[in-house]
């Protein structure tokens, strides 16, 4: 069966935005830490955010079933076809992933 490797690649902060609109004092999201890795297939890994999962859930479906974003708009996108960069929309916060497909 084909899986995905997640992997957090970054992690950022807008200290701009936060201090403008966060009603609370924050700091860069406390969930993951960069290098921190998931191997999943459709279903949500444990310990995983369930608002970033949400978010990039499409890109994993899109690579379990074989797909990839090398077509269309995506054409030259990515440097490798079974690895497509997303993040969560956390905008004062947001965490990017590397998704990448990985075969049994």
């Amino acid at each position: 069966m084909v899986k995905c490797k997640i992997t957090v690649v970054k992690k950022t902060m807008n200290k701009d935005l936060a201090k403008r609109y966060s009603g609370k004092k924050v700091g860069p999201c406390e969930i993951f830490k960069e290098g921190d890795s998931f191997i999943t297939g459709l279903e949500k890994p444990e310990g995983f955010c369930d608002w970033a999962w949400n978010d990039i859930h499409n890109c994993v479906e899109v690579m379990v079933t074989g797909g990839n974003f090398s077509k269309g708009v995506f054409e030259g996108w990515m440097k490798d076809d079974r690895t497509i960069i997303a993040c969560c929309t956390d905008g004062i916060r947001p965490v990017v992933f590397k998704i990448e497909r990985i075969d049994d």
